[in-house]
């Protein structure tokens, strides 16, 4: 499940394992979480909050919400 979650962010984003991932490439808080919980960017959360990209992910009960959704316990 994890393999396709990942296969699955890399075709939305039209990334290769060369190019950086990063918060400006999300359009949805959806999109960040899943990408911070399957390691696609692991430094999401910069400041420890809990909150991954803060530009399209405004709080932590959002995330918490799309983490209990999708299976992810960070």
């Amino acid at each position: 499940m994890r393999i396709c979650v990942l296969l699955c962010l890399l075709a939305m984003l039209g990334a290769t394992s060369a190019e950086a991932v990063t918060c400006k490439e999300f359009s949805s808080c959806e999109q960040a979480v899943r990408a911070w919980c399957a390691g696609v960017h692991p430094r999401a959360d910069g400041d420890n909050d809990g909150i991954p990209c803060e530009n399209v992910c405004p709080t932590r009960a959002k995330v918490e919400a799309i983490e209990e959704s999708i299976g992810c316990s960070r």
